[in-house]
């Protein structure tokens, strides 16, 4: 099976195409316009069910016809959606089953997007029509070069709570614990007089008069994240038999937000991966939240190319306050995703809707046209893609890892925890972006992963731990968080003291957890602040490196060290995680890239300046991409020719404030640039 979309000629770089907003006679000058600006892939018909069956039964794919032809015949591949991301009025009006129900019991209504229930046989059987449909039609069309499954599954309505998803619920605990024995010890169903005598007793965690059983709530989150993928999986087997040569995939929205599908699950079964992401725009360290979601994706990815499917070329339209990026800002993120292993990128969209809930949404081509400080930096970036074609394939350098676990992200996230100021995601980006200041760039991996490739290994709140064998065998550099391997995969917590199964390597045991109080913050013998979370630690064999200074816990420890092996007791933050995180990686031989100000300064790492580095390496070199998010131009060391300017480079290169340089590197011992050149 092809794993990229056909008949690209260098890296994607496009847009949501919705021309159905459009009267016909702006399609011939929408293919003018995306010539112009370099574009060759669009996602094509995502929200275009009501139009292509506009009543059950009857279909009208002429006008589909026409917008394929025209593309095909302007040079812009189309990666076709099988338009099934949100069901027309008729079918939810005619089967009002199909609509999805809230915890509460409301059964939601169409007027907006994604109003169907995901174990709806209704929505199901008519989705996979559509989509064969589409296959037999188009599969040989010149257009056609990879298949788009639904959109952002789960964005909207990630669970559904009605009858029939009680019954597939019961189905899938069936096939999980086998009988209700097992399924009573695997909730713990004797506490609190839950113990189920009947399959049809079950149900979904619905509304109850207080906190849910966690064992109910994290199987219920894997089952709507599997019932999700079913739909997904159901399209994509008609399309594979219908169009065995062109890929499919979905979008997924790995960033900040959006925790509701275990996407390592999800990306075996696409056969490329694609990801939607849209900075925080009041986040003034968006740029690190983007990088961080792109390794993410990459690790999804198994490390092989991936496409990032939706950007914003400004604003988007459903934050409480939609700020417009800043000049550059646009060209800085496209380029940081292609840094970080993505053969391209695509807008949503590409012509700002003048009607409709995003109609304030920024696009490739905005409400002002052509002639805007948008269009024009669009025009840029897809000029500078043309140049950078011998990238494609590349694969991203990294020797530190960082473990991810989004079921440990679903069951921290429940009620009747600790304490309700914990982040999973706070966590996990503090010690990433300590890590990108450094100049290091990361790999995510699952749980369980082979770790053998790597120096160092971060691992933030692997909350859910059944078999610790894959850590404990690892030879390299270790840092453990707190919150880690507290309970088994059930739920269930490990008894004799935390962190349960890693304990014995850390060197340590947590008798007691001390979340601090709203606001508070104390001061660890180093100077060190912590803020959230401490815990009442005994260091069994390792290394204290450093001790409560005040606080309820004064004089107890709250970093260790074994070995190779860091354990990181409490809520670190600041520069004192960075210093933490740099000790780890100096120790572990890491690399960290090293930038210096134009004015000569001392070497800082390279993302403490601002600057993003990162190599790209493949069978026809290696690349080395760096992007000035800081307000100072910056010296990275460089050899080679860089690729934008065609301007040779031997020992440093300057990367303007807010530029971007992408550098074909010499080999060591070769010239930096080869004679003929």
């Amino acid at each position: 099976m092809t794993s990229w979309p056909t008949g690209l000629p260098g890296l994607a770089w496009g847009a949501d195409y919705n021309p159905e907003q459009w009267p016909e006679e702006v399609w011939d000058a929408d293919v003018e316009l995306m010539r112009a600006s370099g574009v060759n892939l669009v996602s094509l018909g995502i929200f275009s069910w009501a139009l292509l069956e506009p009543r059950e039964g009857e279909r009208d794919f002429a006008w589909l016809d026409r917008v394929m032809d025209r593309l095909a015949a302007g040079g812009v591949r189309v990666d076709l959606a099988t338009a099934t991301a949100a069901p027309p009025p008729w079918m939810t009006t005619d089967y009002p089953e199909v609509r999805p129900v809230r915890e509460d019991g409301v059964r939601l209504t169409h007027g907006s997007r994604q109003a169907y229930c995901p174990t709806s046989e209704v929505y199901r059987t008519r989705a996979v029509a559509l989509a064969r449909a589409l296959a037999e039609r188009y599969r040989d069309h010149p257009a056609l070069s990879a298949w788009h499954v639904g959109n952002e599954y789960g964005c909207h309505v990630p669970r559904c709570y009605c009858d029939n998803c009680a019954e597939a619920f019961r189905t899938w605990l069936r096939e999980r614990y086998g009988d209700l024995d097992g399924l009573n010890e695997a909730w713990g169903t004797l506490f609190w007089s839950q113990r189920y005598s009947a399959w049809e007793q079950v149900v979904p965690p619905r509304v109850t008069p207080t906190f849910g059983n966690p064992g109910q709530l994290l199987d219920f989150n894997r089952f709507a994240s599997d019932a999700l993928l079913e739909l997904f999986k159901a399209e994509r087997d008609v399309l594979h038999e219908v169009t065995p040569g062109v890929p499919v995939t979905t979008n997924f929205m790995v960033g900040w937000t959006f925790a509701d599908l275990d996407y390592w699950s999800w990306a075996k079964e696409m056969d490329f991966v694609s990801n939607d992401h849209y900075t925080r725009s009041e986040d003034p360290d968006r740029h690190v939240e983007l990088a961080m979601a792109a390794d993410l994706t990459r690790g999804l990815a198994g490390g092989r190319p991936w496409l990032l499917m939706e950007q914003s070329t400004s604003a988007v339209n459903w934050q409480p306050r939609n700020i417009a990026k800043l000049p550059g800002e646009q060209r800085r993120n496209s380029f940081s995703h292609v840094a970080r292993g993505a053969d391209g990128t695509l807008f949503f969209q590409w012509r700002q809707s003048k009607a409709g809930a995003e109609r304030f949404h920024s696009a490739m081509v905005p409400h002002g046209g052509e002639d805007t400080r948008v269009h024009r930096e669009v025009r840029r970036v897809g000029g500078e893609y043309a140049k950078l074609t011998e990238l494609l394939g590349s694969t991203v350098d990294a020797s530190v890892a960082i473990v991810y676990d989004w079921h440990s992200r679903w069951s921290l996230g429940q009620e009747a925890t600790p304490t309700a100021d914990f982040s999973y995601q706070e966590n996990v980006f503090g010690l990433y972006r300590a890590l990108w200041r450094s100049g290091v760039t990361v790999d995510f991996v699952p749980s369980g992963a082979d770790l053998s490739a790597y120096k160092a290994v971060v691992v933030p709140s692997l909350f859910l731990l059944d078999d610790a064998e894959w850590l404990t065998s690892y030879t390299g550099h270790l840092l453990v968080t707190h919150l880690t391997a507290i309970t088994d995969t059930r739920g269930h917590v490990h008894l004799g003291g935390y962190p349960g199964l890693v304990g014995g390597l850390l060197g340590v045991r947590t008798e007691e957890f001390h979340p601090l109080r709203a606001g508070e913050v104390v001061r660890l013998d180093d100077g060190g602040e912590v803020a959230v979370w401490t815990e009442l630690l005994r260091a069994e064999g390792a290394e204290v490196l450093s001790r409560y200074a005040d606080g309820p816990l004064a004089g107890e420890p709250a970093i260790t060290r074994n070995g190779n092996a860091w354990y990181l007791g409490c809520g670190l933050r600041g520069a004192a995680l960075e210093t933490l995180v740099c000790s780890v990686v100096a120790d572990a031989g890491v690399e960290q890239v090293l930038v210096t100000g134009e004015d000569g300064g001392a070497d800082v790492g390279a993302g403490s300046a601002g600057v993003e580095v990162v190599r790209r390496r493949g069978e026809g070199g290696s690349w080395l991409v760096a992007i000035n998010h800081g307000g100072e131009p910056a010296l990275v060391p460089a050899r080679g020719v860089e690729l934008l300017s065609g301007d040779d480079v031997d020992g440093t290169l300057t990367v303007p404030a807010g530029g971007v340089v992408v550098v074909r590197e010499a080999a060591a011992g070769e010239p930096a640039v080869a004679e003929g050149e």
